[in-house]
């Protein structure tokens, strides 16, 4: 026989509640809480800390400096901001940083127009993934310094020459991580392009570039990095050549007549050059873009 069906009824938890003066001394902890100092305010902030770090850094080549006892070798801090600001003064360091710059500037958007086309090309067809891969692996780990004598022969001493080595430290970094951006993106982002209709450069613009662009920052980054190097280097084999150049041929010259404290000026200028682009222009850049729109943290 069926037995009859018994109906269980659940459990009673008899339900209970906090008084509200249970929780009114967290609340009253956390309305009180004590702003933070002036020092914690500061160094709660990037700028101030790498400010700090750098003070450091003076100040041990200073003590080094003078442990040393030596100009030639080794000038003390002060000795080579002296060096430097008079340098700056006279117009000197001015007009080479100029040349450098303006240089720089052209073999770096030639780059970045090469490696983008290349990467698109990439991205479109087999044929373009089999390109880019069989070129990155022939010329990627070829130092540029080392296609300079090529330079030289084919266009002799000049911005040309200078231009060709600056364009081969940039392009290749640059498409290896444009590429490594696009082949990160979604397949739901690619099929709700597909399905707007969007196709070839339409389609990379709006799709691909903005999904990969922290890599294409982070390639941009690591571009810049190895063109200003290759240029301070090319402009020292210039400068010996034909007596121009920018920076690294202001470093080149000092370095002949055996002024340290001018050599360590130049090398100060370059180092200061690279870290208003990082800490200005390329952060400033992710702000508006990547940390923007979410993409990074």
């Amino acid at each position: 026989m069926n037995q009859p069906s018994m109906h269980i009824e659940p459990p009673y938890r008899p339900e209970f509640e906090y008084p509200l003066s249970a929780l009114a001394p967290a609340a009253q902890a956390e309305s009180v809480r004590e702003p933070l100092s002036l020092v914690h305010r500061l160094l709660n902030h990037d700028g101030i800390r790498k400010i700090l770090i750098l003070a450091v850094l003076a100040v041990i080549w200073e003590i080094i400096g003078h442990w040393q006892d030596n100009e030639l070798l080794l000038p003390t801090f002060t000795a080579t901001i002296g060096a430097m600001w008079a340098d700056l003064v006279n117009g000197e360091l001015p007009a080479r940083m100029a040349i450098s710059l303006s240089v720089l500037l052209q073999g770096y958007a030639l780059g970045v127009i090469l490696a983008f086309f290349l990467t698109t090309f990439a991205i479109s067809t087999r044929l373009g993934r089999d390109v880019l891969s069989t070129l990155t692996s022939m010329f990627n780990p070829l130092p540029a310094i080392a296609l300079l004598p090529l330079a030289l022969m084919w266009f002799g001493l000049g911005t040309t020459s200078l231009l060709f080595v600056l364009v081969h430290s940039v392009m290749w970094p640059l498409a290896l991580n444009t590429f490594a951006g696009f082949q990160s993106v979604p397949q739901t982002l690619r099929m709700a392009g597909q399905n707007y209709g969007l196709r070839g450069l339409r389609f990379v613009w709006q799709i691909l570039i903005p999904a990969a662009l922290p890599s294409i920052v982070s390639g941009l980054k690591v571009g810049w990095a190895f063109a200003w190097r290759t240029l301070i280097a090319a402009e020292m084999v210039f400068g010996a050549s034909s007596g121009q150049g920018g920076l690294g041929w202001y470093v080149f010259q000092h370095r002949n007549e055996l002024e340290t404290a001018q050599v360590f000026a130049g090398l100060v200028m370059v180092v200061i050059l690279g870290l208003v682009v990082e800490n200005l222009v390329f952060t400033t850049l992710e702000k508006i873009t990547v940390r923007r729109w979410g993409t990074q943290q």
